[in-house]
């Protein structure tokens, strides 16, 4: 009862934690939401099959994620016949699924991903299942049925879009699901292989025992699925979207749990520090130790109660909004809506009680320790802020941060950056801990000019006596800089790095990407002028392993050395298990096993793709194959108009406008805008808090002579001594994993790296910063000032 008292008669001094562990546990629900509700699900096209049978797995690519190996048309066949024999099953149907979309008025309609076609053979449309709603099924190779919601009637006529190029095709039917649908011979066409069987089964059938029955008959050549286990048919295109997602996500929780507790640490042991007195107080009437600490606990229970209840129910609200500005940038997909549970809220509110409980332990425990004679101090100089809890630890922090920064340039790999930012994070920690050491010199230093000043004098006093009340509003604000430089110096460092390389080496007048479509039909490559090189990419298997390969045309590489040695028969390599004479066994995406002689093996990082392949034999076993990119000498980007998909650009605003910067910068703007708005809540809550504690000096400045506008201009001094303090430190904590990264960068790509500071960018971060400290020290000092005066 006494905590919940304390809290209520003192709830302007909990505001400040109370408005961050509310936006916390905020965020966290609404990432929790969204991530537990973008779990993988049953692909809608196969959502009527009860049973499905999936072909045999071929291990994991680079990035983990499992692909199948592809039967044969002639193998589909075959064992959709034998699954069909099964009692209970009344139709086996092979999944054959394709690149298709409709053009309209000279531009594609919608934007498909390549490894998620919405081109389907007409069988496919009963394992939904989707039914006619007007006119016929496709029977001719001409004939193509399409989604109700296309608004194109039966008879009319449509462009249709495959890797080949555009066809004119009558509408034969109308279907109520999404879909391009064509007939079955056409489809084995341009998908002979399959990478599921659908069983639809007959009424009364149970999925437990024709799915037992299905095992018997495919034995290993593949396997089989039922009830929820058929999320594992999801697209690896809808997965490697969705994983994305999660990293976004990953790093939201990961930054808002520990700006949390960063700013209840903060703000706990300040709160603490401020009321030693009444603490005193209580321990000379009696109250013991166990006591002090079970009040400063409770009050921080009742808080975090509160503020995860209120946060969860703002989480809960905001989740809809992330979930759509995650398919608009295209990291969740189209369709995905958040659906809150007690799985995603009932975590972050226990987290954020958590939180809130063991950011206040560490100043309860300091509190508790405190003498009753200490209600008879006056003045407010801080001793013996440095313990030793407080120096192991700063120092353990600081060098475990130095040498997660050697270890960063010492990764060449993917992890070099998470190392990165965990330096940077190690390193905030580290300085906050040591910032009572650091301060005094440091503050020493800033106000060597202002020593013969009355005010600067004052000011250079009153920041190094209260040392607490400095290092907990420069401590959020070396956090904000620190990050802020750390993340976009990572961004434009690494983009010159990588950006548009092959079109620099290549000399090329033009760069051709795709528009609105997954990548670049024949149609589209041929149609271009000038001298192109370009590849079809596909997917292989060697030894059961997915392989990444381009087909390109023998003596016309549109990659980095020399692979003049492909011919129609033979491959390129440029993989350390290869080489050159050694015989490899491909599985192309039709199923046909292939054998090709590797003609000549280059270095890894040569070629863009471990293997290149003949063109031609590529489009032979993959009808869908399309080509992502093609690099044009000779002809300006402006003679590239007039086919759907196509987008011509120099290779400046190729760079410049590369999709995966832009989704890079969507990370960067996330976490530095969440990281500026949880400094604004610390900064304006410790500089009320701080200066409503300096009541009592104010009022002795005003008795020794010193006008409003005098006190103003000392705490806006002093405020900017802060700010500038937090923004010198905040920058030297990411310089070392930059510098890090930087040599991470050069070892990768096997060229000097120049370190690029986002100067306006870090100016618009301390600008806003050193505004909002301003603005929350000045109106905090005037309202104070007013119930300070003289009496």
């Amino acid at each position: 009862m006494l905590a919940w008292s304390t809290v209520r008669e003192r709830w302007t001094g909990f505001v400040g934690s109370f408005v961050a562990l509310t936006l916390g546990v905020g965020v966290l629900t609404t990432a929790l939401v969204v991530f537990v509700s973008a779990q993988p699900a049953v692909p809608e096209r196969l959502a009527g099959a009860a049973v499905v049978v999936q072909s045999p797995a071929g291990g994991e690519d680079a990035e983990a994620y499992v692909e199948y190996v592809p039967w044969s048309a002639a193998r589909a066949e075959e064992l959709a016949a034998s699954l069909r024999a099964i009692d209970g099953v009344a139709a086996a149907v092979p999944d054959r699924s394709f690149y298709a979309q409709l053009v309209r008025d000279g531009r594609p309609v919608g934007d498909p991903p390549a490894g998620d076609p919405i081109g389907h053979g007409w069988s496919t449309a009963a394992l939904a299942p989707y039914a006619l709603v007007d006119g016929a099924a496709p029977a001719a190779a001409d004939e193509v049925a399409l989604d109700a919601a296309y608004g194109l009637a039966p008879g009319a006529t449509a462009a249709v879009l495959t890797a080949i190029g555009p066809r004119e095709m009558r509408v034969s039917g109308t279907v109520d699901g999404p879909g391009i649908y064509v007939s079955d011979a056409s489809a084995r066409a341009l998908a002979p292989g399959v990478r599921a069987i659908g069983l639809v089964l007959s009424p009364g059938a149970a999925p437990a025992t024709v799915a037992a029955a299905a095992r018997t008959v495919v034995g290993a050549a593949g396997a089989v699925v039922a009830g929820d286990a058929r999320t594992a048919l999801e697209p690896e295109a809808v997965t490697r979207v969705r994983w994305l997602g999660t990293q976004l996500l990953t790093v939201m929780i990961v930054l808002a749990a520990f700006a949390t507790v960063f700013v209840m640490a903060s703000t706990a042991a300040l709160n603490a520090y401020q009321r030693r007195r009444e603490l005193a107080l209580l321990r000379a009437i009696g109250a013991t130790p166990r006591q002090t600490r079970r009040l400063l606990l409770g009050e921080a229970l009742a808080v975090g109660v509160v503020s995860a209840a209120a946060g969860a129910l703002l989480g809960v609200l905001a989740a809809p909004l992330l979930g759509d500005l995650l398919v608009r940038a295209e990291l969740e997909p189209a369709g995905f809506a958040p659906r809150p549970s007690l799985l995603a809220v009932g975590p972050a509110v226990v987290t954020g009680v958590l939180v809130a409980v063991a950011g206040a332990w560490v100043a309860a425990r300091r509190a508790a320790r405190v003498r009753p004679l200490e209600a008879l101090r006056e003045a407010a100089v801080d001793k013996h802020v440095m313990t030793r809890p407080r120096w192991v630890f700063g120092v353990l922090f600081g060098l475990a941060g130095l040498a997660l920064a050697v270890g960063t340039a010492a990764d060449d790999g993917d992890s070099a950056m998470t190392m990165a930012i965990f330096s940077a994070l190690t390193l905030i920690v580290g300085c906050t801990l040591l910032a009572p050491v650091l301060i005094p010199p440091a503050l020493r230093a800033l106000t060597y000019p202002l020593r013969r000043s009355a005010t600067g004098e004052v000011v250079r006093e009153s920041a190094g006596a209260a040392i607490r009340r400095t290092a907990a509003t420069a401590g959020p604000i070396l956090l904000t800089v620190g990050f802020a430089t750390l993340i976009l110096g990572m961004v434009k460092t690494m983009s010159p790095a990588f950006g548009s390389e092959d079109a620099r080496a290549l000399g090329v007048d033009a760069v051709v990407t795709a528009s609105g479509t997954p990548g670049l039909s024949d149609a589209a490559v041929a149609a271009l002028p000038g001298d192109v090189l370009s590849g079809l990419s596909t997917q292989v298997f060697v030894a059961g392993a997915p392989v990444d390969a381009l087909g390109v045309v023998p003596g016309a590489v549109p990659v980095r050395g020399d692979a003049g040695a492909l011919t129609g028969d033979t491959a390129v390599v440029a993989d350390p298990r290869w080489r050159a004479g050694d015989t490899l066994l491909l599985t192309f995406a039709d199923g046909e096993a292939v054998p090709l002689r590797v003609a000549a093996s280059v270095e890894p990082g040569t070629l863009t793709t471990p293997l290149l392949l003949p063109r031609d034999l590529v489009r032979a076993h993959d009808p869908s194959a399309l080509t992502m990119t093609a690099y044009v000498r000779g002809a300006p980007p402006a003679a590239m108009t007039g086919d759907p998909g196509v987008l011509a650009q120099d290779p400046a605003a190729y760079a410049a406008n590369d999709d995966e910067d832009a989704l890079v910068w969507l990370f960067v703007l996330v976490m530095v805008g969440m990281s500026v708005g949880y400094t604004s809540i610390a900064v304006a809550n410790t500089l009320v808090m701080a200066t409503g504690d300096r009541r009592r000096d104010f009022r002795v400045l005003r008795l020794s002579g010193a006008t409003n506008r005098q006190i103003l201009r000392m705490v806006g001094t002093e405020t900017a001594l802060v700010v500038l303090f937090g923004t010198a430190f905040g920058a030297l904590v990411a310089l070392p994993a930059l510098l890090g990264i930087r040599s991470s960068l050069a070892e990768l790509t096997g060229s000097a790296v120049r370190l690029v500071l986002p100067w306006p960018e870090l100016a618009v971060v301390v600008a806003a910063c050193t505004g909002l400290a301003l603005g929350a020290a000045l109106l905090a000092t005037r309202r104070t000032l007013h119930r300070a005066q003289p009496r």
